[in-house]
Order: structure tokens, then C-alpha cells, then sequence
């Protein structure tokens, strides 16, 4: 039995509608894209709860209506220069296998549609470095660097961020 056996017609369509969809954010000069399908919503910034031992860039949790969720400052993460937060700072919410996780970024740009032949893998510059980078999309002279969010955290970081939950 396949995944289209077991998908209903409409959740076929719903699947389709978002194949090719990325979600651009920019963080300083550059623009990162991720796949639409991981983001449930993106909200202002939000009161946040350090939590002890965490690693730098996991700022703390937030209360997002009665849900804890994780918050981590993309900037940290990606190993960027520290930012003050303003008025187009925003979280995206995402969904990564059942947990979801904010991520802080400078802005939202605009939502892209990339056909495959827009997307270019990345240079590969040694094991382990950036591997939550998934592909580089060329769309006009612009390049955005596509994001693997299943690859944002590792399965140890995950594990650390859920049992301080």
C-alpha cells in the first residue's frame, strides 16, 4: 500500500499545492528558504523563559496559547553576529516530526515558488558543516539558501530541548 492509497483526494491536492513552495526569511543580507509544509504560522515576538543549560542559540520557551515551545534565535544558530530585535524580527513556527519549534529570524520576505531546475545542491565543504543546508534556489539574480529542517537540530539537541520541556 502506498501514501496515495491511504491519502484521501483533498489531502492529495493539498499535498500538490505546496510542492515547490518555500517560505523566504532573510537574516541580514542573506535569504534562507524553507519548505512551506513545516510552517504552521509566524508570529511577532513573543515574551520568552530562559531555561538553564541550554545551548546558546535556544533563547528559552514561550507560552503559545497554552503550548510550550522552544524558542531559537536563527542568528545564533546559523553562527551570525547578534542582532537587536525590532519591529520585522518575527518567529516562525515550525512543525519537525511532531515537535514544534520557533525560530527567530530578522524578517519575512515573501512566499517563492522553485521548480526543481531552480535549485542547485549545495558545495560540499566538509563533512558535518552546514548539513541542515538542503539546496541553493537561483530565482531571477537572487539566491536563497534552502533549509533541511528536518536537519535545524540534531536528534541530540532535540532530545536536550525536550527534557527541559
Amino acid at each position: 500500500m502506498t501514501k496515495t492509497d491511504i491519502l484521501n483526494p483533498s489531502e492529495m491536492e493539498y499535498e500538490d499545492t505546496l510542492k515547490g513552495k518555500y517560505l523566504v526569511f532573510s537574516l541580514g543580507k542573506e535569504m534562507y528558504g524553507m519548505e512551506i509544509r513545516y510552517i504552521t504560522e509566524i508570529i511577532g515576538i513573543q515574551p520568552i523563559t530562559e531555561v538553564p543549560e541550554m545551548p546558546k542559540y535556544v533563547k528559552g520557551i514561550t507560552n503559545l496559547r497554552g503550548k510550550i515551545i522552544p524558542i531559537i534565535d536563527a542568528r545564533l544558530r546559523f553562527r551570525k553576529e547578534i542582532r537587536e530585535y525590532d519591529g520585522r524580527t518575527c518567529i516562525i513556527v515550525l512543525e519537525i516530526d511532531d515537535i514544534s519549534i520557533g525560530l527567530i529570524v530578522d524578517s519575512v520576505v515573501e512566499v517563492l515558488t522553485m521548480q526543481d531546475e531552480d535549485i542547485s545542491s549545495p558545495p560540499d565543504v566538509g563533512k558535518g558543516h552546514c548539513n541542515y543546508i538542503k539546496g541553493i534556489g537561483k530565482v531571477g539574480g537572487s539566491i536563497t539558501l534552502l533549509l533541511d529542517c528536518q536537519k535545524l537540530l540534531t536528534d541530540d539537541e532535540l532530545e536536550e530541548i525536550n527534557a527541559s520541556l
